[in-house]
Order: C-alpha cells, then structure tokens, then sequence
C-alpha cells in the first residue's frame, strides 16, 4: 500500500512541477527599459496620447508575456525581439479590456523566413510568418528577419507579427475567414463582406495601393488590410475612407 501511495503522490507533484514549468514566468515589474525601446521602435505606442495609455500598453504586453512563451531557435533572444512580439499583440486589441488569445501559448521566432517544412536553412523558404496547424497548434512562427522589418520600415503599409496576431483575432470564433464576429456586430456582417470582396476585386484588377496578397482570400485581405490599417492610418483613412471608418469601428479608434 505505501509504495502505490508514494507513487501516487510522485505523480502529483510530477505533474505540478510540470504545469508550473508551462507556464512562462509571471512578470511582476515593468522593465524600465521597455519604454525607450517601444518609444524608439513602435510608432503606435509612441502616438499613443499621454502616459496613461502609454502605461496601460506596457501593461497589457506584459499581461501577454506572462501567459505566452515566447523563444528563439538556434539564436539568443535579444530584449528588442520579445518587446516587438508583445507590442505586436497588443497592438490590435490595445482598446480591448483582458484580452487574452487564448489559442496561442508559444512564439516561436525563427532566424530567417523558412518553407512549408519549417525550415530556415532549405530551400524556398519564402514564409515570414504563420499561424501553426497540426504538431504546431497554438504557436506562432515568425521570422526575425520579418519581425524587425516590420517595425524598422516607417513607410510601408506592412508588418508581419500584426498580420498573423490579426489571423488568431479572426480564428476566436473558431473559424479563420475573414469575418471577426468577435469584433463585428451582427449589423456589420453583411456590409463587411460587400466591402471586402469590393476591395479585393480592385486589387485582383490592379487598381488598388493594398498588398497584392490580400485579394487572395478573405482571411488574407483583413489581415493584409489590418496591417495597412496600424502602418499608416493617415494614409489609410485618406485612400479607403470607407474601409477605414469600419475597421476603427472593429478595433477601437485608431489615431490617424
């Protein structure tokens, strides 16, 4: 009998220490440094209008780091590449109240894009980033390279880490589409998807500034616009006024 118990118990405590070591490690200061380097390299903090909601941000990223791992493989991560994933996060839901994704535990950053093997030192390795299925189920994969590109290009209309963190905004409600009924009231569907597949035939025609990728399906066109949408606002509102009044009603009052 003591030793089916001694075993019993072993188990217990295996299984704890095991879920206590999932877990990534509960962030309880704010590193000083983070507000010089989001200051430095993510325009959407550094617009953000008083140092109220530039707290509230710095919060909310570490609320994200303290339920998400997020690792380098085969490079030491640097201090910079863990603040941009977060900021990446938060930066879609920042109007939100406890946001949580709860579909992803790990951001898995990679030294270079990679292919559809995963891999980062084959051939075709033409993917930035994505959103993973199958042995990768709730992680993200980005590429280092793209994660940094994203936020160091002031001038583009892209940014990677958004781009997927939007996918996983639209996967919620169980079904990666291009429709975020989390986000979407009922009454925004319907004038959502004529909006959508408007845009999109524009860009299949060669007559639109959005990303070409984004007339490939509708899942790729929000995500493609949502980047267009957090990279250059201004510019967004003035090119797609119509798209945009939707979009900042979907994520809460974007400053232009």
């Amino acid at each position: 009998m003591v030793p089916i118990i001694i075993v019993f118990l072993a188990l217990i405590f295996f299984g704890i220490y095991q879920y206590k070591k999932s877990k990534p490690k509960r962030i309880k200061n704010i590193p000083d440094s983070w507000h010089n380097l989001l200051f430095e390299h993510v325009l959407f903090y550094k617009k953000l209008s008083s140092k109220e909601e530039q707290l509230l941000f710095r919060e909310k990223m570490r609320d994200f780091l303290s339920e998400t791992h997020v690792e380098a493989v085969n490079f030491k991560l640097d201090e910079l590449d863990t603040i941009l994933v977060a900021a990446s996060a938060v930066i879609p839901v920042f109007c939100f109240d406890n946001w949580q994704y709860s579909n992803l535990s790990t951001v898995l950053i990679y030294p270079d894009n990679f292919n559809k093997d995963y891999e980062y030192a084959g051939d075709n390795r033409n993917i930035a980033g994505l959103v993973g299925t199958g042995r990768f189920k709730n992680q993200m994969i980005l590429s280092k390279k793209a994660l940094r590109l994203g936020f160091n290009n002031k001038t583009d209309k892209g940014n990677t880490a958004i781009h997927e963190f939007v996918h996983l905004i639209d996967k919620m409600d169980g079904d990666i589409d291009g429709i975020p009924k989390l986000l979407l009231s009922h009454t925004y569907a319907i004038p959502w998807l004529r909006l959508m597949h408007d845009k999109m035939e524009a860009i299949n025609n060669n007559t639109s500034d959005i990303r070409n990728y984004g007339g490939t399906n509708q899942e790729e066109f929000f995500a493609v616009a949502s980047e267009y949408f957090f990279e250059r606002p201004k510019l967004f509102k003035r090119k797609h006024p119509e798209l945009y009044k939707m979009m900042n009603d979907c994520f809460c009052k974007v400053k232009a």
